[in-house]
């Protein structure tokens, strides 16, 4: 037994479930947009009939009929020849599933701990990062830089439900979650059964993996350690590397309980001199940048949109600030230090620009559309908004 049960249960999360409830779970899934699942019903079809679609599925979620439609699977890329899979569920599972996320949330935050930063209200990756900062500006210098291996692959479907009933009580909403576990993927149109994990993509998932991990929390804290977890990926800081390796044994110790493991590639003691790379970022003693492979899926974004045999026009400009600004917003931030590699990033967009406009790489196109007719056409920059975080302002 992971996960001691809680001497007052909830017992009545079925009954929450109202109409004012699911047409907030369909706003949700509404601002999250996301392709369509199986079925090839969009978010605008489900909309189409919003009122008859959301009685018949709270009505199937109350009584129990409720039966999830497979995943669809689809692959997004890693980096180095590596695909990640995501299953993407239709659109009334979703809506489902935010349902069941909102009446499961309330029960568990509280019991969160506080170094928990992931889905979670009022905190985010940026926070996350300020606290480990914290930590080694206090004299925590050595860093276990730590990677679960398979984490939402290999998540036991049995471990999950153990958690899960540990606080809830009502039969139903538990069969609903196992429900959504083992509701299987369709891939090139083979249905595949799900005994294990749980799915990328999915809405529930973010909030299962705070689930069981709380467990890995709340050990870390009796062992005295500080840390910082996002979800699946977590650092451990200690004053000394003895302590570090130490903390390695326990987190070993706890993720072998819950049926996972440490990658033992990704998996290593550094220092905050040295650097380590977290949430996006390579963070040091001395910078706090972008790591490379964050800049290398920034550049074949904009690269995909700066082709030379595309015609350069306004809507160029439109998605490549889509691009800039989303880029922009998670990594322009007041304590980043990347400063020239911004800059570098703009002149090399504004390069692309030129070449797309006149088919061929050539200095001289410089003149012929420079920095400030680019700027007139709407182009943003990533280092006005580097400047605007440097001094508390903002930079639509």
């Amino acid at each position: 037994m992971v996960f001691t049960p809680h001497r007052q249960k909830v017992h009545s999360l079925t009954g929450r479930i109202t109409p004012e409830l699911m047409r907030a779970a369909f706003q949700a899934v509404k601002r999250n947009r996301g392709a369509a699942g199986v079925d090839k019903v969009s978010i605008h079809m489900f909309a189409a009939n919003l009122d008859a679609n959301l009685e018949a599925l709270m009505s199937d979620l109350k009584d129990g009929s409720f039966q999830p439609k497979p995943l669809r699977r689809k692959f997004i890329d890693k980096g180095q020849g590596k695909l990640r899979p995501l299953g993407i569920p239709a659109v009334r599972d979703r809506v489902g599933q935010e349902v069941l996320r909102r009446l499961l949330a309330p029960v568990f935050e509280p019991k969160f701990h506080d170094a928990s930063y992931g889905f979670r209200p009022g905190r985010n990756c940026h926070k996350a990062i300020e606290q480990v900062i914290q930590y080694h500006e206090q004299g925590d210098w050595f860093v276990l830089d730590a990677d679960i291996q398979g984490f939402f692959d290999n998540l036991s479907h049995g471990i999950i439900m153990e958690a899960v009933a540990a606080e809830v009580a009502d039969g139903n909403i538990l069969r609903l979650t196992e429900k959504f576990l083992r509701s299987g993927v369709m891939d090139d149109g083979v249905f595949k059964p799900t005994t294990v994990g749980t799915p990328q993509g999915g809405v529930i998932s973010p909030l299962l993996a705070n689930i069981v991990l709380n467990h890995l929390d709340w050990r870390l804290h009796q062992h005295g350690r500080r840390f910082v977890r996002y979800a699946d990926d977590f650092v451990v800081v200690a004053p000394s590397k003895a302590q570090a390796e130490e903390a390695r044994r326990q987190v070993e110790q706890v993720l072998g309980e819950l049926g996972l493991t440490l990658s033992p590639d990704k998996t290593h003691i550094t220092t905050y001199g040295k650097g380590y790379s977290f949430l996006g970022f390579v963070i040091s003693s001395r910078s706090r940048r972008i790591r490379p492979k964050s800049e290398k899926k920034f550049q074949d974004k904009v690269r995909e949109l700066t082709q030379r045999h595309q015609n350069f026009d306004a809507t160029v400009i439109v998605k490549l600030n889509q691009v800039i600004r989303g880029t922009a917003h998670y990594f322009c931030t007041p304590w980043a230090t990347h400063g020239n590699t911004m800059r570098q990033l703009d002149g090399w967009i504004r390069m692309r620009l030129r070449a797309m406009w006149k088919k061929v790489k050539r200095k001289t196109d410089n003149y012929r559309l420079p920095t400030q007719k680019l700027a007139h056409l709407g182009l943003l920059s990533l280092t006005s908004y580097m400047l605007a975080g440097k001094e508390g302002r903002s930079c639509t």
